[in-house]
């Protein structure tokens, strides 16, 4: 949701339990900080919807190698 920090909630308590945890955002609103910011809390790629299956296969074969 525009203007929500659910993700910025949810990625503090994920690291809080799994400092290593590979974890990818992804949003419909182009213009939110998370998307355009995504390394600056926590998440490992980002990902603008819509996407299609072959995207998020290279965004989640990217984030498993690093």
């Amino acid at each position: 949701m525009p203007g929500d920090d659910g993700a910025k909630t949810a990625i503090q308590q994920i690291l809080n339990i799994d400092p290593n945890a590979k974890v990818i955002v992804a949003s419909g609103y182009s213009n939110d900080s998370v998307i355009s910011n995504y390394q600056t809390y926590g998440f490992k790629a980002a990902l603008a919807k819509p996407f299609d299956l072959k995207e998020l296969n290279k965004v989640v074969t990217g984030v498993l190698r690093t």
